[in-house]
């Protein structure tokens, strides 16, 4: 897996200071979409488990609330079985200490959660009980608004991971709002 870049001390993808790995390839394509660049598998640097860990020791400073994971596209298949173990070892040493949010242009309900779905794989299912909150949903441009929290069109989702599983009905996040 490749990266395009990561972001310490981001503020714009999730609640609070976070990191911010935004991982390359996407088959989403969505037009007008404000990384381009990270539709290429082979943009950026490899992901090598040095830069694994310089992730996970970023974590470490206290006013860091989590982890974010964008894209490119995390829940396409070659990256969801790499992302899976950085979420192992985020999960190993934090626990429930850091959030972690993923984004993804595909839809939880449709692409994702069935075992039908598209881009389910052996480890979609362990990635959905490690993550907390899941922004769904293509980016659509006519549906753009500045106003929403932490996304860019009225369409995208902010899933509640943890609900969703437990009732097992997607539960959008009070943020949403």
């Amino acid at each position: 897996m490749n990266y395009g870049t990561i972001k310490y001390f981001d503020i714009a993808n999730g609640t609070g200071i976070r990191t911010a790995l935004f991982v390359s390839g996407c088959r989403v394509h969505c037009p007008l979409c404000f990384n381009q660049v990270t539709w290429d598998f082979n943009y950026g640097k490899e992901f090598t488990e040095s830069v694994e860990e310089m992730i996970i020791n970023s974590l470490d400073d206290q006013f860091v609330e989590g982890l974010s994971i964008l894209g490119g596209e995390p829940f396409e298949p070659e990256n969801q079985r790499r992302l899976v173990e950085l979420l192992r070892k985020v999960r190993q040493k934090y626990h429930d200490k850091k959030n972690i949010w993923m984004y993804s242009g595909y839809l939880f309900d449709k692409d994702l959660k069935p075992e039908s779905g598209r881009k389910h794989t052996e480890v979609t299912d362990e990635i959905f009980s490690m993550i907390d909150i899941l922004v769904d949903g293509p980016f659509i441009n006519e549906q753009k608004r500045l106003d929403l929290n932490f996304r860019g069109s009225s369409n995208q989702r902010i899933i509640d991971m943890k609900e969703t599983l437990k009732q097992g009905k997607i539960v959008l996040s009070p943020l949403n709002n």
